[in-house]
């Protein structure tokens, strides 16, 4: 049977590379709906980017929503030096893509999505954790008919400060609420996501395959690895890492931790604090991904990009 997922996003070179992984032939996953958050750049602009991938891969039957323009709390954060200021730089996708989003509010279609299941569904959480965290306070009901949620966030170190991931800083308010909502977590923070770095070799070896869809995400790293220049030996897929686990559980090794998300710090903000040890003899809540087998990470990626 197809695993029934839906990505909550913000596109995003990773998060469009990874609609791209879990939308293609060789993942055997059912995409049931994306929907958008503000996080890289604003909503608008990462809705029509979930949009320009869709039409570059043929997605038309898969809803596209637009959820929520700000964090819970604080002023809205971005990444456009990361991204470019359209949150797509460097690629040659539609402009202005025919598919339009759903009328509906991102939070309304989760929790409709949600509600109508039988529990089978699993949320890819690849951006600030706002949607869901309306979802779960609009509809608390909608918790136990969770499945899993696959989040890329955290870590036990930052990379938009010494302390905090991005996607957690950007609303760290809604992180928490996910976080202590009971529902079933699996983390893909800095630390296993740094294991997935498109060196030079993979770049290459991408640039090989011959078809548009393999073409467009070749743009994408190239453009995006600009970051991590000089600062890594390739650009980190984040945004992939909780995909690939979802097409293969046994591509990660997982601990069961307690983690909590710091909200008041001064210098802390956003930080995931991951009881490793188990300090605090605290109930786990969440499965720490740790470590990543990253052939087989780069095998089922390049197995997705063939299938186009």
């Amino acid at each position: 049977m197809q695993k029934k997922i839906i990505i909550d996003c913000d596109p995003g070179h990773d998060d469009a590379m990874a609609i791209i992984m879990a939308a293609s032939g060789a993942s055997h996953l059912q995409l049931d709906a994306i929907t958008t958050v503000a996080g890289n750049v604003d909503v608008a602009k990462n809705t029509k980017n979930a949009l320009r991938v869709c039409e570059l891969i043929g997605l038309h039957d898969v809803p596209v929503a637009m959820g929520a323009d700000r964090p819970l709390v604080r002023e809205p954060l971005e990444a456009s030096h990361v991204h470019g200021k359209s949150g797509l730089d460097g690629t040659a996708l539609p402009q202005e893509p025919a598919k339009q989003p759903v009328d509906q509010h991102a939070v309304d279609v989760l929790i409709e999505k949600l509600m109508a299941s039988d529990g089978a569904i699993t949320i890819a959480a690849i951006g600030p954790l706002t949607n869901i965290a309306l979802s779960i306070r609009k509809e608390p009901r909608i918790v136990p008919k969770i499945k899993e949620i696959a989040l890329m966030g955290g870590g036990t170190y930052g990379n938009r400060t010494p302390a905090a991931e991005f996607n957690i800083y950007a609303d760290a308010e809604a992180a928490k609420i996910v976080f202590e909502s009971g529902a079933p977590i699996t983390m893909f923070g800095l630390d296993v996501t740094h294991q997935a770095l498109a060196t030079s070799d993979k770049l290459e070896e991408l640039k090989a395959i011959d078809n548009p869809v393999a073409t467009a995400v070749a743009d994408m790293l190239t453009f995006y690895s600009g970051a991590y220049k000089g600062k890594f030996a390739g650009a980190a897929l984040h945004d992939p890492c909780p995909i690939a686990y979802l097409i293969d559980p046994a591509i990660v090794e997982l601990d069961s931790v307690r983690v909590d998300v710091e909200t008041t710090g001064e210098f802390t903000y956003g930080m995931t604090v991951v009881d490793l040890k188990g300090a605090t003899g605290r109930k786990a809540n969440v499965h720490f991904a740790r470590q990543l087998n990253p052939d087989r990470f780069w095998q089922l990626f390049m197995d997705a990009l063939r299938s186009y």
